[in-house]
């Protein structure tokens, strides 16, 4: 970084440049777009299902019915894209919901291409909504306890997020941590002819606490256990790196850090080291504590959300996943 001697730029005198609004925006750095936006979305087997989450307002489960009108809403409110999470019917040790060929995310992806053709469509590769166990992969259960095995899991997300991208997905986002995975993913979107597929890797995903209401939203809480066998421990930034440039290395196309908000850390270091496309995930909790503390009358929902969103962005944010998109969209334009 270059440094300066105080009095080096003697005319220099910033509050000039903060006297008029069309000025303040014409020097502006760092600029939040519509076009950045991601819209997070739950879909459930039913129709005309719109079960609010409790711990996010404004966020349901929807039947896939309900999953087009509020993808349409949002999508005339100026946002492009949405992220799918499927909440099955049933559930087994197998998680064989997440790749069945009529899924409830496969289902889903078909109605809203039928529907809503110009949509982007990204889809959670994971396999926690589907398992019995609420774990991330398959789980064996011996004298020593349980532990996950990674390399089986592997081709049960591959598999996934092929029915995924042949349902229609533009995207597959793997959501899950095991290590392998993109190479997997990536070799077996190769094999049946999708090369053209992008795969956006949830590649810095750490084990946190923000995430609480997601669970209640994808019903997706492990019945025993946690996950910080297979996500990352908050205290760690260069093991960080190491697992985006893996992720890299094995074919991923867009990276995301997640949380973002509490990581702004790692998002700088993603981009700044990395160059790639990068995505920051703003989290149930950072929405829902917003949330929270506007309904209170203690912040300002629209200039603390906002604010957070352009942090992201100066933090090296390219897609900004967050619940408040049509919000936010609709703000931009106001």
């Amino acid at each position: 970084m270059n440094s300066y001697p105080v009095g080096s730029f003697p005319a220099y005198r910033p509050r000039r440049l903060r006297q008029s609004a069309a000025l303040r925006a014409m020097v502006r750095e760092t600029q939040l777009s519509a076009s950045q936006l991601v819209l997070p979305l739950f879909v459930r087997a039913g129709r005309k299902l719109r079960r609010p989450i409790q711990a996010m307002p404004g966020v349901f489960q929807l039947s896939p019915d309900e999953l087009v009108k509020e993808a349409a809403a949002a999508y005339a409110a100026g946002v492009p894209a949405v992220l799918l999470f499927g909440i099955p019917e049933v559930k087994d040790a197998k998680a064989s919901g997440a790749y069945a060929k009529n899924g409830i995310v496969q289902q889903a992806v078909r109605q809203l291409k039928k529907e809503l053709p110009d949509l982007l469509i990204i889809t959670d590769v994971c396999l926690c909504e589907y398992m019995s166990h609420g774990h991330c992969g398959l789980v064996k259960a011996d004298a020593k306890g349980a532990r996950i095995l990674n390399d089986p899991t592997l081709k049960l997300l591959a598999r996934s997020a092929a029915s995924h991208a042949e349902a229609g997905a533009d995207i597959v986002a793997p959501s899950d941590m095991m290590d392998g995975r993109v190479r997997a993913i990536r070799e077996e979107l190769d094999r049946i002819g999708l090369v053209d597929t992008p795969i956006m890797s949830y590649a810095a995903k750490f084990a946190s606490g923000y995430y609480g209401p997601f669970r209640e939203a994808a019903e997706s809480a492990p019945k025993f256990g946690d996950r910080r066998s297979y996500q990352m421990d908050a205290a760690n930034a260069s093991e960080a790196l190491r697992e985006v440039a893996l992720d890299i290395q094995e074919g991923a196309d867009i990276v995301m850090v997640k949380p973002a908000l509490a990581y702004l850390d790692i998002l700088y270091r993603v981009k700044s080291s990395f160059g790639y496309p990068t995505a920051a995930y703003a989290v149930s909790a950072e929405y829902s504590m917003i949330k929270a503390a506007a309904a209170n009358g203690w912040i300002d929902e629209r200039a603390v959300m906002m604010e957070s969103l352009l942090a992201m962005r100066r933090a090296g944010a390219d897609i900004l996943i967050t619940y408040a998109a049509p919000d936010v969209a609709r703000w931009l334009k106001g």
